[in-house]
């Protein structure tokens, strides 16, 4: 066991134990049942419904008895992104994990405290037998990470309590008390090919921090999506004549993409033209990042005589116009809270298939006008490029409640604990709890984490001193909360 000497150890056995469970979204039937049988083997009461959420009980200490029910929530599902090579099988594979200087990590890959330290959390709790606590309803829900299908699909008319602590914040010392609402937003265009001979170049764009597409979008990281759109339409620009064959890059639209492939073909004469303009780009764009992507690269080879089924003049203007002039990145900052994102979309998946491209846009607001304003935007880019415009997954805003009770109990408990006033604020990222609120009538939410870095990309990192510090602060809220 790599984390058994980790305090609290408790909470890291339970988390390294769901490590070795392969868990990302749409894969959840055997983490789902994980969490079935540590609650048979608890003799708790427990829930699983189709879609593999499960809900487990737990009753009150001595004390407690009849303490109004706390609801612990948190998703079993994981994005899953690697470095590139890497022959890790989300699949089947276990996690590598490892300690270094005080940060749990995952060898090449996503760590999963994105949000298995929440589920790990909630086991300590229910296996426990000398923590004070009110009773506990504990939630794990799925396919958090793209779209919320569980957390949509859930019913929640068994849960008592109307207090919930959501598990699912990044940042230390900060409560979260609202956020922004969301979807995916997908658009096909259709394509003709034709039969195409001369030079095949394959592009590359990578080395990119890639990160949280909502959370770290002010962070401007490179999207290697809009970067090889940049690439492709500066080619043009410099009368090179090439036909698109490929363009392909990211999984998740709530990733921001930090691998592209594209695929051209040209006549030989322009092959030394293109490799020079490819190598000006590779320069520009190094500069204009400098040190925020210290990695960017972009790699090149070709291949003579070739004879392949290309993209048409058309299609090709067509498609490098779709991911180089449709919006991305952070579009407007908040008039209320200085500093926070208001509306944001990312360019997350764009790939190519025999007779159409796809583009999958993460998009986030907290506003609904302007994510209504934004569907009808992307909506305008489709039809104007003969494509057709799909929304999917959309989640509302959790608004940020005044005369909330559970509150003032975390801000409380927090300053007892560390001599300090806490962080109170809303984020731009999506967190299931405004889906909840619309299933039951008055609840009362807050979400509350350790300290996670660079999640949703193969460089996260979980804080032990951090996952320490939060855990004292979880047992004291319960405590409180008589």
């Amino acid at each position: 066991m790599a984390l058994e000497n980790l305090e609290p150890k408790v909470v890291f056995h339970y988390f390294e134990e769901l490590t070795k469970i392969p868990h990302g979204t749409y894969n959840t039937k055997e983490i789902s049942d994980y969490c079935v049988n540590f609650a048979k083997d608890l003799g708790l009461e427990y829930m699983q419904d189709e879609t593999n959420n499960v809900i487990i009980k737990k009753a009150g200490t001595k004390g407690y008895e009849n303490a109004e029910p706390i609801i612990i929530q948190g998703h079993l599902d994981m994005v899953c992104e690697k470095i590139p090579g890497s022959a890790h099988d989300f699949t089947k594979d276990p996690l590598d994990v490892y300690e270094e200087d005080g940060m749990v990590q995952a060898r090449g890959t996503t760590l999963g405290g994105d949000d298995g330290i929440a589920i790990a959390y909630a086991m300590a709790i229910l296996a426990s037998d000398d923590l004070e606590h009110p009773p506990i309803e504990a939630v794990f829900t799925v396919d958090e990470e793209e779209g919320m299908g569980g957390a949509n699909a859930i019913d929640l008319s068994v849960l008592k309590g109307r207090m919930l602590l959501n598990l699912d914040s990044d940042v230390e010392g900060t409560i979260v008390a609202g956020c922004e609402g969301g979807y995916e937003n997908v658009i096909r265009i259709p394509i003709e090919r034709e039969e195409k001979e001369g030079t095949l170049i394959s592009i590359c764009i990578g080395g990119l921090k890639g990160g949280h597409s909502g959370l770290e979008i002010h962070e401007q990281h490179g999207n290697s999506n809009k970067l090889m759109g940049r690439l492709l339409m500066t080619l043009a620009a410099e009368d090179v004549d090439f036909s698109l064959v490929e363009f392909n890059g990211g999984s998740k639209p709530n990733v921001i993409t930090s691998l592209t492939e594209g695929k051209i073909i040209l006549c030989p004469e322009l092959v030394q033209k293109a490799k020079e303009v490819i190598q000006e780009c590779e320069e520009v764009m190094k500069e204009e990042f400098g040190q925020d992507e210290p990695d960017l690269t972009i790699t090149v080879s070709e291949e003579a005589g070739q004879k392949v089924n290309a993209m048409t003049k058309e299609s090709t203007k067509k498609t490098v116009f779709l991911v180089t002039a449709t919006p991305d990145g952070v579009q407007c900052f908040s008039r209320n809270i200085k500093g926070l994102v208001e509306t944001s979309l990312n360019l997350g998946i764009a790939k190519t298939e025999e007779k159409q491209v796809t583009a999958v846009y993460r998009v986030r607001s907290a506003v609904q006008s302007k994510k209504t304003n934004m569907k009808k935007v992307l909506a305008m880019w489709a039809e104007y490029l003969g494509g057709t415009p799909l929304v999917e997954g959309e989640y509302p805003a959790w608004a940020y409640k005044t005369d909330s009770k559970i509150r003032p109990i975390v801000v409380d408990t927090y300053k007892e604990l560390f001599g300090k006033e806490p962080i109170v604020t809303t984020i731009h990222a999506g967190l299931e709890c405004g889906l909840f609120a619309g299933k039951l009538k008055g609840l009362d939410c807050v979400s509350i984490g350790p300290e996670m870095l660079s999640i949703h990309s193969p460089n996260e990192k979980l804080s032990v001193a951090s996952t320490q510090r939060t855990w004292e602060l979880l047992k004291g809220i319960l405590k409180n909360c008589k």
